[in-house]
């Protein structure tokens, strides 16, 4: 039996991918539907484990995505990149972002 996923959401819901820098000043990327809240939730110690030892967190990257598919796309790709290319990324979002 072969089965297909198909993504069925609200047309309305939003999905983010997101990056943070922790107190160790390691990043740690991941996806949401609301980068305020899952910062928020990192920082109260019930977010991934890895930051609930590394708060605080400081949210240094959000690209909205289509589809939490492609949301989660996105966080592989970024988890892939080299911490340079994560450095410069989070440098060109901030600096966009103001």
């Amino acid at each position: 039996m072969n089965q297909q996923y198909v993504e069925v959401s609200d047309p309305e819901q939003r999905f983010f991918c997101y990056m943070v820098l922790c107190s160790n000043h390691a990043f740690y990327t991941g996806w949401t539907t609301n980068p305020e809240r899952r910062v928020k939730v990192h920082n109260s110690g019930r977010g991934a484990a890895y930051t609930k030892t590394h708060c605080p967190v400081t949210l240094v990257y959000v690209e909205e995505l289509s589809s939490r598919h492609d949301a989660m796309l996105r966080e592989i790709e970024i988890k892939k990149m080299s911490r340079e290319k994560k450095i410069r990324l989070s440098e060109e979002w901030l600096n966009n972002k103001n």
